[in-house]
């Protein structure tokens, strides 16, 4: 058994035994529950992070226990050669191929409509649209038949329960189309494209028992947070 910062997996299931996979953003949260899960079933795993450079040793050492390779790149999706780097990173790193991309790095910034500067547009779109783009550009290229790229998105592209969200939920819309896209252009290789869109999830970001979580949970058809590993389940 081993256990992340409360994240636990039990032995593999095998499903992906021999492939590799790229998390983006797989330091903390639902990055790293995705991590573990992959690696439970049986994946070679990389991961990227920013500034979580512990966190991310952390998810290296969990994987590692499960008995699978892992590494952790520092890689900043904001930085056009970072975010397609981290592919042709992880490729050389684990054996020259790359079977799987989750696109789950993003940025959540929400705020009045005023508030948000030029500075903050363009850092959103960066890391939430043009990063993962080009990741998921980089890694068509070295994906064969049975390659898979999938993206987390949010629910608030098709429902936003409050002000303060434009810039966020704009950046997260884009993302649909270029799955849709994607699916279409790349599905004759045998690589498919999906997106997954969550509710509310309790991560440090935005805890079940934050400020603001009571009316987010009312919302929901269950009337409560989801989990990390709800969402790593759904991505595997």
């Amino acid at each position: 058994m081993t256990t992340t910062d409360g994240i636990t997996c039990g032995a593999s299931y095998g499903t992906l035994n021999g492939k590799v996979a790229l998390v983006t953003g797989g330091s903390r949260g639902i990055g790293a529950a995705t991590a573990l899960r992959l690696a439970q079933e049986g994946a070679d795993v990389a991961v990227t992070y920013v500034n979580s450079k512990e966190a991310a040793d952390d998810v290296v050492r969990a994987v590692e226990a499960l008995g699978r390779r892992a590494i952790a790149l520092r890689a900043d999706s904001a930085d056009a050669e970072e975010a397609a780097g981290a592919v042709e990173r992880t490729a050389s790193m684990l054996g020259g191929r790359l079977d799987v991309l989750v696109n789950n790095v993003g940025v959540g910034l929400l705020g009045p409509l005023e508030s948000l500067s030029l500075a903050d547009v363009d850092r959103v779109l960066a890391v939430n649209v043009r990063g993962v783009f080009l990741a998921s550009q980089a890694a068509a290229g070295r994906m064969g038949s049975g390659g898979r790229i999938i993206t987390v998105g949010t629910c608030m592209t098709q429902r936003v329960p409050g002000p303060g969200g434009a810039l966020y939920a704009m950046s997260k819309s884009a993302l649909i189309g270029l799955t849709k896209a994607l699916a279409r252009e790349l599905g004759a290789r045998g690589i498919t494209a999906n997106i997954v869109h969550p509710g509310p999830i309790d991560t440090d970001m935005n805890p079940a028992d934050g400020a603001y979580a009571a009316g987010q949970a009312a919302m929901t058809a269950v009337g409560r947070f989801g989990t990390v590993g709800e969402v790593a389940g759904m991505v595997a």
